[in-house]
C-alpha cells in the first residue's frame, strides 16, 4: 500500500489513465475488425470510407503514446495493403 501522499495521488493518476487508454484501444480494435469485415464481405466503397476514420485513431495513439509511432504506421501500411489488394 502507498503510504505518502503522493504515491496514493500516483496510483488514482495510473487509474484512470488506464481506463481511458483501455477505451481507446477497444474503439480502435472494434473499428478494426469492422473494417477488416467490410474488406471481406467486399464492400470496398465502405471500407475505403472508414480508413479515414482508423487513420485518426492511429494518429490520435501514436500522438499520446498509446501506441508508438512505428506501430501506428506498421498498422496503417498492412490495412491499406489489404484494402488495395481486394480493390483489384
Amino acid at each position: 500500500m502507498p503510504i505518502t501522499k503522493s504515491a496514493k495521488q500516483s496510483i488514482k493518476k495510473n487509474s484512470r489513465n488506464r481506463k481511458s487508454n483501455l477505451r481507446r484501444m477497444t474503439v480502435f480494435k472494434k473499428t478494426k475488425k469492422e473494417f477488416l469485415k467490410l474488406i471481406e464481405n467486399g464492400k470496398i466503397d465502405e471500407a475505403k470510407k472508414m480508413e479515414s476514420q482508423l487513420y485518426k485513431i492511429l494518429d490520435k495513439a501514436a500522438k499520446t503514446n498509446l501506441m508508438k509511432k512505428n506501430k501506428t504506421s506498421r498498422e496503417k501500411s498492412r490495412l491499406t495493403k489489404k484494402l488495395k489488394k481486394e480493390k483489384k
